[in-house]
């Protein structure tokens, strides 16, 4: 993804969560997704998608049972 996207997905975050701890990083060797961070804390990656001239974004986040608890 481009700088100013990752820009603007980072702002989204932190003002949809008030988390201003969270951080969007690009991907390594990826230019499709970036990963979303807490702190140093993995959260999930987000997608972007693009189709018929519409583009979206798809975040995807891992729950484990133990985190539950």
């Amino acid at each position: 993804m481009k700088p100013e996207e990752l820009r603007k997905l980072d702002a989204y975050f932190k003002r949809l969560f008030m988390t201003p701890g969270l951080e969007v990083r690009a991907r390594p060797k990826k230019t499709d997704s970036a990963e979303l961070y807490r702190d140093d804390e993995f959260l999930g990656v987000i997608y972007r998608d693009e189709e018929d001239g519409e583009l979206s974004y798809n975040f995807s986040m891992a729950i484990l049972d133990i985190d539950l608890d």
